[in-house]
């Protein structure tokens, strides 16, 4: 049996703005962003916001309560080692079944770990010579 993840806590504000310009996937109330440090480390770190929007500062920690203990359930389970993640709160953070509420977190890290083919251009076509405009 491999060792557990060993899982930390993002603290400060450049951490939240770098995993902000990884990927993301929203489900239903949450959305969460991953990015890979690409530092070797086998560690995880996981930050949760909730921003105003959500409601007043009782209802916004309470979602993001909610997304810790959800969190805490699956990122052992599902998150890919040296990567971040942020967790962010939507409105029906709060109201959401906590059955739901782990399907959407769980839909969202199984999809972040999938990797991804890197997405197509559009085609372009080749400048014909002596064509005037």
């Amino acid at each position: 049996m491999s060792d557990p993840l060993k899982i930390e806590r993002m603290t400060s504000r450049p951490q939240f703005l770098a995993a902000a310009k990884g990927v993301s996937e929203a489900r239903g109330a949450v959305v969460v962003q991953r990015l890979d440090r690409q530092d070797g480390a086998a560690t995880v770190r996981l930050g949760f916001t909730a921003t105003r929007k959500v409601g007043n500062a009782v209802i916004r920690n309470r979602a993001k309560r909610r997304l810790r203990e959800a969190a805490r359930a699956l990122a052992p389970l599902l998150a890919v080692a040296g990567s971040d993640y942020v967790f962010i709160a939507r409105m029906g953070t709060v109201d959401r079944p906590w059955d739901r509420l782990l399907d959407d977190v769980k839909s969202a890290l199984t999809r972040l770990a999938t990797p991804r083919p890197a997405p197509k251009s559009a085609p372009t076509t080749p400048a014909t010579a002596g064509q005037d405009s």
